[in-house]
């Protein structure tokens, strides 16, 4: 765990409340509107306000704010209620603020309250870094841009809340990733009415809907797991980290695994053809060969029908990992949760031509210019499907 992270979990914890939220284009003017300065989720108003503002008035409320432990701003909480406008911000940081730049989209800003007027802010940069703060408060990367609720998490509705109390007591220790994701996907689906056509007509929101039933999923099971250990004092410090670092562990694993095996389904639904972890090149395995590694290794397939696919939770600093995963691809694809890249790494990304698969909302995380390189899942299946459709009839099996 990083010093920066670390202070920033400290920081949280201890505070009267606190939020996070993926830096975008909107923040850094990258956009092009006039306004710049970190926008605030209309949930996020209790951070700042001791009652929720009224449209058809502006509020300006003076604040300071320490940054990653080192120097202060005396920022501004606005809210913008006259005329068309109705969302909250956060200005004035002064010259030479580092943490609006077009290289920090898809950072994630991290902000805890101490007082009505002072706060503790914190911008975690490396996908480790963001990865082990959603792990430590077992957040969903859908569930950004809000209250973190430090004590207990909010309750799902009624319906799954049931369902996923009936699946955490069949077990009395955690089942493998595969049963745990497909635990939580029954839930969500019978909680919600999801059908085979859901799955394929909306798999962006599907797949969301999912990933964020599992951290709740997850999350009960840990407390039933944890119960009686977190309910005795630990007998030296060197069993508390040990069992801390044995749940930040379970939760990153589970996290980078789980996203795979929904993104299976998402593709067994849809009918395409695929094949996991196939071995390529020295040895290397990409998580997504698309038809199967039958036709990878035959020579004779054409290599414009070959479709190569990632899947990292964050990217920013593991997007390179994958291209050198299939020497027969040229193109390959990464999907993402990540929230937002800077147009530095995307120009990157497009150099070494590979391209961002990301769910259908945070498609506007991006900068403009570079949109048309990414495509949502729905996208995605698309094409592969166009492709198979192409594959001669021999390699139909």
């Amino acid at each position: 765990m990083s010093e920066i992270l670390n202070l920033a979990i400290t920081k949280v914890r201890q505070s009267q409340s606190a939020l996070c939220k993926f830096i975008t284009p909107n923040d850094t003017g990258a956009t092009g509107g006039h306004q710049s300065g970190f926008h605030i989720s209309k949930g996020g108003w209790s951070m700042f306000l001791d009652k929720k503002a009224e449209k058809g008035t502006n509020i300006e409320i003076p604040i300071k704010i320490h940054w990653q432990d080192d120097f202060e701003t005396d920022s501004c909480f606005k809210y913008y209620g006259v005329g068309t406008r109705n969302e909250y911000r956060i200005t004035r940081f002064g010259r030479g603020f580092p943490f609006l730049g077009d290289d920090n989209i898809g950072d994630l800003l991290v902000l805890a309250r101490y007082d009505k007027d002072y706060y503790e802010a914190f911008v975690l940069q490396a996908d480790d870094d963001i990865d082990e703060f959603f792990s430590y408060f077992n957040l969903s990367y859908d569930k950004t841009n809000q209250i973190i609720d430090i004590t207990k998490s909010a309750l799902p509705k009624d319906r799954l809340q049931t369902l996923i109390n009936n699946f955490t007591a069949l077990y009395a220790d955690f089942p493998g990733t595969r049963i745990m994701a497909k635990g939580a996907r029954e839930c969500y689906n019978e909680a919600n009415g999801i059908k085979a056509s859901n799955i394929i007509n909306t798999p962006d929101d599907v797949l969301l809907g999912w990933i964020d039933t599992e951290f709740e999923l997850f999350r009960n099971m840990e407390e039933k797991v944890y119960s009686d250990v977190t309910a005795k004092p630990f007998s030296s410090i060197d069993n508390f980290i040990a069992m801390a670092n044995e749940v930040l562990n379970r939760r990153k694993s589970r996290a980078g695994k789980s996203l795979e095996h929904h993104l299976a389904d998402i593709f067994t639904h849809n009918n395409l053809l695929f094949e996991e972890q196939v071995i390529t090149e020295e040895n290397k395995k990409p998580d997504f060969v698309f038809p199967n590694s039958e036709c990878y290794h035959n020579i004779a397939f054409p290599g414009e029908l070959l479709t190569v696919l990632g899947a990292k939770t964050t990217c920013k600093d593991r997007w390179r990992q994958v291209l050198n995963e299939a020497d027969r691809v040229d193109d390959k694809y990464l999907f993402t949760l990540q929230q937002g890249v800077s147009s530095n790494q995307l120009k990157e990304m497009r150099d070494y031509r590979l391209h961002l698969v990301v769910p259908h909302k945070y498609l506007s995380c991006f900068p403009k210019d570079y949109r048309s390189d990414i495509c949502d899942l729905s996208s995605f299946i698309g094409m592969v499907r166009e492709r198979q459709e192409n594959m001669p009839k021999i390699y139909l099996f």
